[in-house]
């Protein structure tokens, strides 16, 4: 959106204001600060990290050792193939253009990116921070759909799956909340991701685990993890990397920043102690499998609510993904018989979709008036029912969007070279059918 100096005059004084009507973009000139820029840079690394190799030990410690290496394999594949792609078209289609569907190929194998240049949703790091930094989000989203079909997707399907729906899920709907699209048009609000990374991976991760079927053995076999070790290690390292996760999402070193990170650590911090507290009080143990996921589910859903809540809101949020998460991942599960092999709908997919929707229950004026917030959404945000319903339609057209699509694509790849490994491939593991590796 273009900026005139009148409008920037209009927006100093309505910042002054008690209510603050805050607009979509860029109403201050180009002007990179290094302190900024050095933060970004922090939080690029930290959310890499959260991939690889966060999410590699967290999803390898949850599954049986025949498949350790092969679960390890599809979360750097992610990061290779996506890092390329998003090079090559991702960002481009996603933070370029005014059109309310897709972006341009303004950037296409980032030509015109130079040392200097800034993209107008974050004008005060360099674009090529911005572009590695949203990268990082579109390598973890596709990462994340993964746990769903371990033990019995081959490596070639997961990673045309995942080429495919980086552009036709992941790349729109990253431009409609975040790139200036439709959604944001509208007045969602998502700060990190509860649309685009999680209900979009949770969603395409259970459509991909009814079309494969069940793991052979499903419900009969024992699918303890091998080494929950791994998985608490793997945890730790996302939880850390949320913070710039979430704290990287205000784009500067700032106070908005440092909310964000609170919060988040205190809703992670929640979702473990309910979940454990759950399962103590419903099988007499609490175990660490339930603590981990209890900490990634508050993650997950305190995520599109980070920049915009207080402290409480936080904790609050954190325990109701404890409750609600920890409910999905048993007794939804056992009633529909599903396989999500590593509860990626249950934990990202119903998580994140619960937390975008508090985003109109808890947003806070406090928080969001220093902020730059879509569409005109005033500053006296908290209660907002007309948010609560923009919120709803925003889960609606992403769950929606991400379902049919995953089932198209998978249909499509299940019918060109098969989805599935062989019966023999399965039982013998895939570190070994698919890799020709195994763990001593």
């Amino acid at each position: 959106m273009k900026r005139t100096t009148a409008w920037a005059c209009s927006i100093a004084v309505a910042s002054a204001a008690t209510i603050i009507e805050i607009t979509p973009a860029f109403a201050q000139a180009s002007k990179i600060d290094p302190a900024d820029t050095a933060w970004m840079i922090s939080a690029t690394a930290l959310v890499l990290m959260m991939t690889i190799p966060g999410l590699a030990l967290f999803y390898a410690g949850l599954v049986r050792k025949k498949n350790i290496l092969a679960t390890m394999a599809q979360s750097l594949g992610a990061v290779a193939v996506v890092s390329i792609l998003w090079a090559v078209a991702g960002y481009s289609l996603a933070f370029t253009g005014e059109s309310p569907w897709l972006g341009s190929l303004d950037r296409f194998f980032l030509i015109g990116l130079g040392m200097e240049s800034t993209n107008p949703l974050a004008k005060n790091i360099p674009e090529a921070l911005f572009m590695i930094f949203q990268m990082t989000f579109a390598i973890i989203t596709v990462a994340l759909v993964a746990g769903s079909v371990a033990d019995r997707m081959r490596f070639s399907a997961f990673l045309l799956f995942g080429i495919g729906w980086l552009f036709l899920v992941y790349v729109p709907s990253a431009h409609w909340v975040w790139g200036g699209g439709f959604l944001s048009a509208i007045g969602v609000l998502d700060f990190a991701g509860g649309t685009v990374v999680h209900l979009n991976a949770g969603v395409a991760g259970l459509v991909a685990s009814l079309v494969l079927g069940p793991r052979r053995g499903y419900g009969t076999e024992n699918f303890s993890p091998y080494d929950l070790s791994l998985a608490v290690v793997g945890t730790g390292l996302l939880w850390v990397g949320w913070f710039g996760f979430n704290g990287g999402s205000a784009l500067g070193a700032n106070s908005r920043a440092v909310m964000a990170i609170v919060v988040t650590h205190l809703a992670a911090s929640a979702g473990a102690c309910i979940w454990m507290a759950m399962e103590w009080w419903s099988r007499g143990k609490p175990s660490v499998l339930g603590m981990i996921s209890g900490a990634v589910a508050g993650l997950g859903t305190i995520t599109p609510a980070s920049g915009y809540v207080m402290p409480w809101h936080g904790i609050v949020m954190g325990a109701l993904a404890g409750v609600i998460c920890f409910g999905a991942c048993t007794k939804l599960k056992e009633h529909f018989r599903y396989d999500d092999s590593l509860d990626v709908f249950g934990i990202h997919g119903i998580g994140g979709a619960v937390g975008t929707f508090l985003v109109g229950l808890f947003a806070t004026g406090a928080i969001s008036a220093n902020a730059e917030l879509p569409n005109g959404v005033s500053g006296a945000l908290e209660g907002n029912w007309d948010l609560l319903r923009i919120q709803a339609i925003g889960i609606v057209i992403t769950a929606s969007w991400s379902l049919i699509v995953s089932f198209c694509l998978l249909k499509l790849i299940d019918a060109v070279i098969g989805l599935r490994v062989g019966l023999d491939s399965e039982r013998m593991g895939l570190d070994v059918s698919l890799h020709g590796e195994a763990l001593q």
